[in-house]
């Protein structure tokens, strides 16, 4: 389904579980390599010490690099996460970020190990930063991609 960045923005931080985990997207970029997200810790997403919950901060990046792949490659493709993990590197106070990027190479790439039908399952991952821009979480994320049969 093609979607207008506009439109998923609008979308996602209108969907209830980002609402009320307090997850916002900032920003689409036109091309889909690029999107924004932040989080403000608030009394929803506030663990136990008073940082935020390594949940809500795992669930600020969960969607993102499925959906700019699948915007990106189109509707020939398959697109699925298939693993992710976080590291964390220090508490998160405050408002916390995260900055998803896809570029060309990486798409063309992608086109090219899946040229054939055969599944692909790239690395990707994204540093969640805070306001000061130090790192507070990194997740990696594993893709599967597909060219759809008959395609």
């Amino acid at each position: 389904m093609k979607l207008s960045p506009r439109l998923l923005k609008t979308l996602i931080n209108l969907w209830p579980p980002f609402l009320g985990a307090g997850i916002k997207v900032g920003h689409i970029a036109p091309d889909w390599q690029q999107v924004d997200v932040r989080l403000r810790l608030g009394l929803t997403n506030r663990n136990y010490v008073g940082v935020h919950f390594g949940g809500s901060l795992y669930a600020m990046t969960d969607p993102f690099f499925m959906l700019m792949l699948i915007q990106s490659l189109g509707p020939d493709y398959v697109v699925w996460d298939k693993a992710g993990s976080i590291e964390y590197h220090k508490p998160g106070k405050g408002v916390v970020h995260a900055r998803f990027k896809l570029d060309q190479q990486q798409i063309a790439d992608i086109r090219r190990h899946t040229a054939s039908g055969e599944k692909h399952l790239p690395q990707l991952k994204v540093d969640i930063r805070d306001s000061a821009g130090d790192v507070v979480a990194t997740v990696h994320k594993t893709l599967y991609v597909r060219r759809k049969k008959g395609r």
